[in-house]
Protein backbone atom coordinates (compact mmCIF):
# COMPACT_ATOMS: atom_id res chain seq x y z
CA UNK A 1 0.00 0.00 0.00
CA UNK A 2 1.29 3.44 -0.94
CA UNK A 3 2.39 5.59 1.96
CA UNK A 4 1.50 9.26 1.93
CA UNK A 5 5.11 10.06 2.72
CA UNK A 6 6.53 8.38 -0.38
CA UNK A 7 5.98 11.40 -2.67
CA UNK A 8 7.56 13.68 -0.11
CA UNK A 9 10.76 11.64 -0.27
CA UNK A 10 10.49 11.10 -4.02
CA UNK A 11 10.48 14.75 -5.12
CA UNK A 12 13.89 15.75 -3.64
CA UNK A 13 15.47 12.54 -4.96
CA UNK A 14 14.26 13.24 -8.49
CA UNK A 15 15.45 16.84 -8.34
CA UNK A 16 18.86 15.61 -7.21
CA UNK A 17 18.91 13.11 -10.06
CA UNK A 18 18.14 15.86 -12.56
CA UNK A 19 20.89 18.05 -11.11
CA UNK A 20 23.34 15.13 -11.41
CA UNK A 21 22.31 14.48 -15.02
CA UNK A 22 22.69 18.16 -15.84
CA UNK A 23 26.14 18.24 -14.23
CA UNK A 24 27.27 15.30 -16.34
CA UNK A 25 25.96 16.85 -19.56
CA UNK A 26 27.51 20.24 -18.82
CA UNK A 27 30.82 18.52 -18.06
CA UNK A 28 31.04 17.18 -21.62
CA UNK A 29 33.53 18.94 -23.93
CA UNK A 30 30.80 19.81 -26.45
CA UNK A 31 28.95 21.79 -23.74
CA UNK A 32 31.57 24.57 -23.68
CA UNK A 33 32.31 27.07 -26.42
CA UNK A 34 36.03 26.22 -26.55
CA UNK A 35 35.55 22.45 -26.41
CA UNK A 36 37.26 21.92 -23.05
CA UNK A 37 35.62 20.21 -20.10
CA UNK A 38 33.98 22.55 -17.63
CA UNK A 39 35.23 22.11 -14.05
CA UNK A 40 32.90 19.90 -12.06
CA UNK A 41 32.03 22.72 -9.64
CA UNK A 42 31.10 25.05 -12.51
CA UNK A 43 28.91 22.36 -14.09
CA UNK A 44 27.34 21.47 -10.74
CA UNK A 45 26.61 25.08 -9.79
CA UNK A 46 25.13 25.87 -13.21
CA UNK A 47 23.03 22.70 -13.22
CA UNK A 48 21.72 23.37 -9.70
CA UNK A 49 20.93 26.98 -10.56
CA UNK A 50 19.03 25.89 -13.68
CA UNK A 51 17.06 23.05 -12.05
CA UNK A 52 16.23 25.28 -9.08
CA UNK A 53 15.19 28.00 -11.59
CA UNK A 54 17.48 30.49 -9.87
CA UNK A 55 19.74 32.08 -12.47
CA UNK A 56 22.90 32.66 -10.44
CA UNK A 57 25.93 32.03 -12.66
CA UNK A 58 29.69 31.76 -12.26
CA UNK A 59 30.39 32.00 -16.01
CA UNK A 60 29.05 34.16 -18.84
CA UNK A 61 26.30 31.92 -20.24
CA UNK A 62 26.44 32.88 -23.97
CA UNK A 63 30.24 33.12 -24.00
CA UNK A 64 31.28 30.11 -21.91
CA UNK A 65 28.66 27.57 -22.98
CA UNK A 66 28.18 26.26 -26.52
CA UNK A 67 24.81 25.97 -28.26
CA UNK A 68 24.56 22.45 -26.83
CA UNK A 69 25.40 23.66 -23.33
CA UNK A 70 22.85 26.47 -23.52
CA UNK A 71 20.28 23.98 -24.78
CA UNK A 72 20.97 21.75 -21.77
CA UNK A 73 20.55 24.73 -19.44
CA UNK A 74 17.24 25.64 -21.09
CA UNK A 75 16.00 22.06 -20.75
CA UNK A 76 17.04 21.97 -17.09
CA UNK A 77 15.17 25.10 -16.07
CA UNK A 78 12.15 24.10 -18.16
CA UNK A 79 11.87 20.75 -16.41
CA UNK A 80 12.84 22.25 -13.05
CA UNK A 81 10.16 24.90 -13.30
CA UNK A 82 7.49 22.75 -14.93
CA UNK A 83 8.05 20.14 -12.27
CA UNK A 84 9.77 16.79 -12.52
CA UNK A 85 6.77 14.76 -11.41
CA UNK A 86 4.43 16.87 -13.53
CA UNK A 87 6.59 16.23 -16.58
CA UNK A 88 7.07 12.54 -15.80
CA UNK A 89 3.36 12.00 -15.24
CA UNK A 90 2.54 13.86 -18.44
CA UNK A 91 4.88 11.63 -20.42
CA UNK A 92 3.26 8.60 -18.80
CA UNK A 93 -0.16 9.80 -19.88
CA UNK A 94 1.08 10.43 -23.41
CA UNK A 95 2.49 6.88 -23.49
CA UNK A 96 -0.86 5.49 -22.40
CA UNK A 97 0.34 4.41 -18.94
CA UNK A 98 -2.52 6.13 -17.16
CA UNK A 99 -2.61 8.30 -14.08
CA UNK A 100 -2.14 6.22 -10.96
CA UNK A 101 -2.48 7.05 -7.30
CA UNK A 102 1.26 7.47 -6.85
CA UNK A 103 1.37 9.92 -9.78
CA UNK A 104 -1.57 11.89 -8.41
CA UNK A 105 -0.03 12.18 -4.97
CA UNK A 106 3.46 13.06 -6.21
CA UNK A 107 2.09 15.69 -8.58
CA UNK A 108 0.00 17.12 -5.74
CA UNK A 109 3.07 17.37 -3.51
CA UNK A 110 5.10 19.09 -6.21
CA UNK A 111 2.32 21.52 -7.05
CA UNK A 112 1.52 22.02 -3.35
CA UNK A 113 -2.05 20.81 -3.73
CA UNK A 114 -3.52 18.29 -1.34
CA UNK A 115 -6.92 17.72 -2.95
CA UNK A 116 -6.98 14.21 -4.38
CA UNK A 117 -9.24 15.00 -7.32
CA UNK A 118 -7.34 18.06 -8.50
CA UNK A 119 -4.10 16.54 -9.75
CA UNK A 120 -5.23 15.58 -13.27
CA UNK A 121 -6.91 18.91 -14.00
CA UNK A 122 -3.94 20.81 -12.57
CA UNK A 123 -1.63 18.83 -14.83
CA UNK A 124 -3.61 19.77 -17.93
CA UNK A 125 -3.81 23.39 -16.81
CA UNK A 126 -0.05 23.56 -16.15
CA UNK A 127 0.73 22.20 -19.61
CA UNK A 128 -1.73 24.45 -21.44
CA UNK A 129 -0.69 27.66 -19.69
CA UNK A 130 3.01 26.84 -20.04
CA UNK A 131 2.76 26.24 -23.79
CA UNK A 132 0.57 29.29 -24.45
CA UNK A 133 2.50 31.82 -22.36
CA UNK A 134 5.93 30.61 -23.46
CA UNK A 135 4.85 30.45 -27.11
CA UNK A 136 3.30 33.92 -27.21
CA UNK A 137 6.20 35.51 -25.29
CA UNK A 138 8.77 33.82 -27.51
CA UNK A 139 7.01 35.03 -30.67
CA UNK A 140 6.83 38.65 -29.45
CA UNK A 141 10.47 38.70 -28.39
CA UNK A 142 11.72 36.98 -31.54
CA UNK A 143 9.89 39.47 -33.76
CA UNK A 144 11.29 42.37 -31.75
CA UNK A 145 14.86 41.04 -31.86
CA UNK A 146 14.60 40.47 -35.62
CA UNK A 147 12.80 43.66 -36.67
CA UNK A 148 14.24 46.23 -34.26
CA UNK A 149 17.74 44.89 -33.67
CA UNK A 150 18.51 43.22 -37.00
CA UNK A 151 19.24 39.76 -35.60
CA UNK A 152 19.08 36.92 -38.15
CA UNK A 153 15.82 35.02 -37.82
CA UNK A 154 17.38 31.82 -36.33
CA UNK A 155 19.23 33.89 -33.70
CA UNK A 156 16.13 35.97 -32.96
CA UNK A 157 14.04 32.81 -32.52
CA UNK A 158 16.64 31.30 -30.20
CA UNK A 159 16.96 34.40 -28.01
CA UNK A 160 13.17 34.78 -27.94
CA UNK A 161 12.64 31.16 -26.92
CA UNK A 162 15.42 31.19 -24.33
CA UNK A 163 14.14 34.32 -22.60
CA UNK A 164 10.52 33.22 -22.83
CA UNK A 165 11.13 29.87 -21.15
CA UNK A 166 13.48 31.46 -18.64
CA UNK A 167 10.94 34.17 -17.78
CA UNK A 168 7.93 31.87 -17.36
CA UNK A 169 9.95 29.50 -15.20
CA UNK A 170 11.27 32.44 -13.18
CA UNK A 171 14.78 31.18 -14.00
CA UNK A 172 16.53 34.46 -14.78
CA UNK A 173 19.04 32.93 -17.21
CA UNK A 174 19.76 35.10 -20.23
CA UNK A 175 21.36 34.34 -23.58
CA UNK A 176 22.89 37.84 -23.51
CA UNK A 177 25.99 38.58 -21.46
CA UNK A 178 24.46 41.63 -19.79
CA UNK A 179 21.06 40.00 -19.16
CA UNK A 180 18.55 42.52 -20.59
CA UNK A 181 20.49 45.71 -19.80
CA UNK A 182 20.78 46.33 -23.55
CA UNK A 183 17.01 46.80 -23.72
CA UNK A 184 16.53 49.30 -20.89
CA UNK A 185 14.35 51.59 -22.98
CA UNK A 186 12.49 48.93 -24.94
CA UNK A 187 9.04 48.08 -23.51
CA UNK A 188 8.52 45.50 -26.29
CA UNK A 189 11.24 43.39 -24.67
CA UNK A 190 10.87 44.18 -20.98
CA UNK A 191 7.06 44.12 -20.73
CA UNK A 192 6.53 40.62 -22.23
CA UNK A 193 9.19 39.27 -19.88
CA UNK A 194 7.51 40.98 -16.92
CA UNK A 195 4.08 39.59 -17.85
CA UNK A 196 5.42 36.03 -18.18
CA UNK A 197 7.18 36.32 -14.82
CA UNK A 198 4.10 37.67 -13.03
CA UNK A 199 1.75 35.03 -14.48
CA UNK A 200 4.03 32.19 -13.42
CA UNK A 201 4.69 33.76 -10.02
CA UNK A 202 0.97 33.85 -9.23
CA UNK A 203 0.93 30.06 -9.16
CA UNK A 204 -1.32 27.57 -10.88
CA UNK A 205 -4.08 27.46 -8.23
CA UNK A 206 -4.77 31.12 -8.98
CA UNK A 207 -4.89 30.38 -12.69
CA UNK A 208 -7.26 27.50 -11.99
CA UNK A 209 -9.57 29.86 -10.09
CA UNK A 210 -9.42 32.28 -13.00
CA UNK A 211 -10.33 29.51 -15.42
CA UNK A 212 -13.25 28.33 -13.31
CA UNK A 213 -14.64 31.59 -11.99
CA UNK A 214 -13.18 34.28 -14.28
CA UNK A 215 -13.20 37.62 -12.44
CA UNK A 216 -15.97 36.70 -10.00
CA UNK A 217 -13.93 37.65 -6.96
CA UNK A 218 -16.33 36.28 -4.34
CA UNK A 219 -16.05 32.78 -5.77
CA UNK A 220 -12.27 32.72 -5.63
CA UNK A 221 -10.55 30.70 -2.94
CA UNK A 222 -8.95 32.49 0.00
CA UNK A 223 -5.56 31.43 -1.36
CA UNK A 224 -6.19 33.18 -4.67
CA UNK A 225 -7.48 36.34 -3.02
CA UNK A 226 -4.44 36.61 -0.78
CA UNK A 227 -2.02 35.82 -3.60
CA UNK A 228 -3.45 38.34 -6.08
CA UNK A 229 -3.92 41.21 -3.63
CA UNK A 230 -0.61 40.48 -1.92
CA UNK A 231 1.22 40.36 -5.26
CA UNK A 232 -0.33 43.67 -6.34
CA UNK A 233 0.60 45.29 -3.04
CA UNK A 234 4.21 44.05 -3.15
CA UNK A 235 4.67 45.04 -6.79
CA UNK A 236 3.31 48.52 -6.06
CA UNK A 237 5.53 48.86 -3.00
CA UNK A 238 8.60 47.72 -4.92
CA UNK A 239 7.87 50.03 -7.84
CA UNK A 240 7.38 53.11 -5.66
CA UNK A 241 10.42 52.36 -3.49
CA UNK A 242 12.82 51.66 -6.37
CA UNK A 243 11.59 54.66 -8.34
CA UNK A 244 12.01 57.01 -5.38
CA UNK A 245 15.34 55.63 -4.17
CA UNK A 246 17.03 55.28 -7.56
CA UNK A 247 15.52 58.30 -9.34
CA UNK A 248 18.71 60.37 -9.14
CA UNK A 249 21.26 57.56 -9.00
CA UNK A 250 23.68 58.29 -11.88
CA UNK A 251 24.51 54.58 -12.18
CA UNK A 252 20.91 53.33 -12.52
CA UNK A 253 17.82 55.45 -13.27
CA UNK A 254 19.47 58.87 -13.14
CA UNK A 255 20.50 59.28 -16.81
CA UNK A 256 17.16 58.00 -18.17
CA UNK A 257 14.09 59.85 -19.33
CA UNK A 258 10.88 59.67 -17.30
CA UNK A 259 9.36 56.88 -19.39
CA UNK A 260 12.44 54.67 -19.10
CA UNK A 261 12.68 55.35 -15.37
CA UNK A 262 9.10 54.19 -14.88
CA UNK A 263 9.65 51.13 -17.09
CA UNK A 264 12.84 50.02 -15.32
CA UNK A 265 11.47 50.67 -11.83
CA UNK A 266 8.48 48.50 -12.71
CA UNK A 267 10.77 45.84 -14.19
CA UNK A 268 12.93 45.73 -11.07
CA UNK A 269 9.91 45.54 -8.79
CA UNK A 270 8.95 42.32 -10.61
CA UNK A 271 12.35 40.66 -10.86
CA UNK A 272 13.02 40.19 -7.10
CA UNK A 273 9.83 38.10 -7.08
CA UNK A 274 12.26 35.27 -8.06
CA UNK A 275 12.85 36.01 -11.76
CA UNK A 276 16.43 37.30 -11.73
CA UNK A 277 16.70 39.28 -14.98
CA UNK A 278 18.21 42.72 -14.61
CA UNK A 279 17.93 45.78 -16.82
CA UNK A 280 19.92 47.84 -14.30
CA UNK A 281 23.24 47.24 -12.58
CA UNK A 282 22.10 45.73 -9.27
CA UNK A 283 25.54 46.27 -7.76
CA UNK A 284 25.07 50.03 -8.21
CA UNK A 285 21.82 50.18 -6.25
CA UNK A 286 21.74 52.36 -3.13
CA UNK A 287 21.83 50.49 0.17
CA UNK A 288 18.19 51.28 0.88
CA UNK A 289 17.19 49.80 -2.49
CA UNK A 290 19.13 46.66 -1.64
CA UNK A 291 17.14 46.43 1.61
CA UNK A 292 13.89 46.60 -0.35
CA UNK A 293 15.20 43.79 -2.55
CA UNK A 294 15.97 41.72 0.56
CA UNK A 295 12.33 42.04 1.56
CA UNK A 296 10.86 41.28 -1.86
CA UNK A 297 13.19 38.34 -2.54
CA UNK A 298 12.57 36.71 0.83
CA UNK A 299 8.80 36.77 0.31
CA UNK A 300 8.93 35.61 -3.30
CA UNK A 301 5.85 34.74 -5.34
CA UNK A 302 2.75 32.60 -5.15
CA UNK A 303 2.58 28.99 -4.03
CA UNK A 304 2.41 26.06 -6.48
CA UNK A 305 4.06 27.98 -9.29
CA UNK A 306 7.62 28.55 -10.45
CA UNK A 307 8.41 31.25 -7.88
CA UNK A 308 10.57 30.82 -4.78
CA UNK A 309 10.81 32.53 -1.41
CA UNK A 310 8.62 31.78 1.58
CA UNK A 311 5.64 32.68 -0.65
CA UNK A 312 3.11 35.49 -0.59
CA UNK A 313 0.47 33.54 1.33
CA UNK A 314 2.97 32.59 4.03
CA UNK A 315 3.93 36.22 4.57
CA UNK A 316 0.36 37.50 4.72
CA UNK A 317 -0.74 34.71 7.04
CA UNK A 318 1.99 35.83 9.44
CA UNK A 319 1.01 39.47 8.91
CA UNK A 320 -2.60 38.64 9.79
CA UNK A 321 -1.48 36.77 12.92
CA UNK A 322 0.53 39.78 14.11
CA UNK A 323 -2.35 42.12 13.31
CA UNK A 324 -4.82 39.97 15.24
CA UNK A 325 -2.51 40.00 18.26
CA UNK A 326 -2.18 43.78 18.11
CA UNK A 327 -5.95 44.19 17.86
CA UNK A 328 -6.60 41.62 20.57
CA UNK A 329 -8.59 39.28 18.33
CA UNK A 330 -8.93 35.61 19.10
CA UNK A 331 -8.63 34.43 15.49
CA UNK A 332 -6.37 35.51 12.64
CA UNK A 333 -7.68 35.71 9.11
CA UNK A 334 -8.27 37.75 5.97
CA UNK A 335 -11.22 38.46 3.69
CA UNK A 336 -13.75 37.43 6.35
CA UNK A 337 -12.18 34.00 6.71
CA UNK A 338 -10.15 32.74 9.66
CA UNK A 339 -7.05 30.58 9.42
CA UNK A 340 -6.73 27.17 10.98
CA UNK A 341 -4.07 26.64 13.63
CA UNK A 342 -2.28 24.16 11.38
CA UNK A 343 -1.83 26.76 8.62
CA UNK A 344 -0.53 29.31 11.11
CA UNK A 345 2.04 26.82 12.42
CA UNK A 346 3.09 25.87 8.90
CA UNK A 347 3.63 29.51 7.94
CA UNK A 348 5.67 30.14 11.07
CA UNK A 349 7.74 26.97 10.57
CA UNK A 350 8.57 27.71 6.93
CA UNK A 351 9.58 31.29 7.73
CA UNK A 352 11.75 30.42 10.72
CA UNK A 353 13.48 27.60 8.83
CA UNK A 354 14.14 29.90 5.86
CA UNK A 355 15.53 32.69 8.02
CA UNK A 356 17.70 30.23 9.93
CA UNK A 357 19.20 28.73 6.76
CA UNK A 358 19.93 32.16 5.28
CA UNK A 359 21.50 33.34 8.54
CA UNK A 360 23.69 30.22 8.81
CA UNK A 361 24.81 30.40 5.18
CA UNK A 362 25.58 34.13 5.38
CA UNK A 363 27.57 33.65 8.58
CA UNK A 364 29.62 30.83 7.08
CA UNK A 365 30.41 32.63 3.81
CA UNK A 366 31.30 35.83 5.68
CA UNK A 367 33.75 33.83 7.80
CA UNK A 368 35.67 32.49 4.79
CA UNK A 369 35.66 35.53 2.50
CA UNK A 370 36.45 39.23 2.71
CA UNK A 371 33.44 40.30 0.69
CA UNK A 372 31.00 42.90 2.10
CA UNK A 373 28.38 41.41 4.41
CA UNK A 374 25.45 43.04 2.61
CA UNK A 375 26.58 41.54 -0.71
CA UNK A 376 26.86 38.09 0.88
CA UNK A 377 23.43 38.39 2.47
CA UNK A 378 21.97 39.49 -0.87
CA UNK A 379 23.54 36.46 -2.56
CA UNK A 380 22.23 34.02 0.07
CA UNK A 381 18.68 35.38 -0.01
CA UNK A 382 18.78 35.35 -3.80
CA UNK A 383 19.93 31.71 -3.77
CA UNK A 384 17.38 30.49 -1.22
CA UNK A 385 14.52 32.41 -2.81
CA UNK A 386 15.65 31.14 -6.26
CA UNK A 387 15.82 34.72 -7.55
CA UNK A 388 19.14 34.87 -9.37
CA UNK A 389 19.82 38.57 -8.90
CA UNK A 390 23.37 39.30 -7.78
CA UNK A 391 25.52 42.28 -6.89
CA UNK A 392 28.27 40.62 -8.95
CA UNK A 393 30.13 38.56 -6.36
CA UNK A 394 29.08 35.02 -7.39
CA UNK A 395 32.18 34.22 -9.44
CA UNK A 396 34.45 35.61 -6.68
CA UNK A 397 33.19 33.25 -3.98
CA UNK A 398 35.41 30.38 -2.79
CA UNK A 399 34.44 26.82 -3.77
CA UNK A 400 32.90 25.92 -0.41
CA UNK A 401 30.73 29.04 -0.56
CA UNK A 402 29.47 28.00 -3.99
CA UNK A 403 28.53 24.62 -2.56
CA UNK A 404 26.62 26.38 0.21
CA UNK A 405 24.74 28.39 -2.41
CA UNK A 406 23.98 25.14 -4.27
CA UNK A 407 22.46 23.76 -1.09
CA UNK A 408 20.43 26.93 -0.57
CA UNK A 409 19.11 26.84 -4.14
CA UNK A 410 18.12 23.19 -3.81
CA UNK A 411 16.40 23.67 -0.45
CA UNK A 412 14.75 26.86 -1.65
CA UNK A 413 13.27 25.10 -4.69
CA UNK A 414 12.42 21.73 -3.17
CA UNK A 415 12.59 22.15 0.57
CA UNK A 416 9.73 24.59 1.09
CA UNK A 417 7.42 22.36 -0.96
CA UNK A 418 8.27 19.19 0.91
CA UNK A 419 8.41 20.82 4.35
CA UNK A 420 5.04 22.52 3.96
CA UNK A 421 3.47 19.34 2.58
CA UNK A 422 5.04 17.15 5.26
CA UNK A 423 3.67 19.47 7.92
CA UNK A 424 0.22 19.39 6.35
CA UNK A 425 0.16 15.61 5.92
CA UNK A 426 1.95 14.81 9.16
CA UNK A 427 -0.59 16.16 11.61
CA UNK A 428 -0.89 13.78 14.53
CA UNK A 429 -3.22 14.11 17.47
CA UNK A 430 -1.78 12.87 20.76
CA UNK A 431 -4.22 11.09 23.04
CA UNK A 432 -3.12 13.43 25.82
CA UNK A 433 -2.13 17.06 26.40
CA UNK A 434 0.42 18.48 28.82
CA UNK A 435 -0.60 21.02 31.46
CA UNK A 436 -0.57 24.57 30.16
CA UNK A 437 1.98 27.10 31.41
CA UNK A 438 2.94 30.28 29.59
CA UNK A 439 6.50 31.65 29.57
CA UNK A 440 7.13 35.40 29.42
CA UNK A 441 7.30 36.57 25.80
CA UNK A 442 8.80 39.88 24.74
Amino acid sequence: MLSLRDPIRLIPVLFLALIAAGTILLSLPLATADGTRAPVLVALFTSTSAVAVTGLIVTDTPVYWSAFGQGVILLLFQVGGFGIMTAATLFGLMAGRGFGLRDRMATQVERSLLGGGDAASVLRLVLAITLVVEGVTAAILALRFALAYGLPLPAALWHGLFHSVSAFNNAGFSSFSDSVMGFQSDPFVLVPIMVAVILAALGFPVMQDLRRHRLRWRRWSLHSRITVTGTAALLSLGFAAILAMEWSNPDTLGPMGTGSRLLNAAFHSVMPRTAGFNSLNVGAFHDETIMVNFFLMFIGGGSAGTAGGIKVTTFFVLFAIVLSEILGRRDAGLFQRRFGRAVERQALSVTVLAATLIFAATTYIASISALPLDDILFECISAFATVGLSTGITADLPPSALLVLCALMFVGRVGTITVATALALGQRERPYRYPEENPIVG
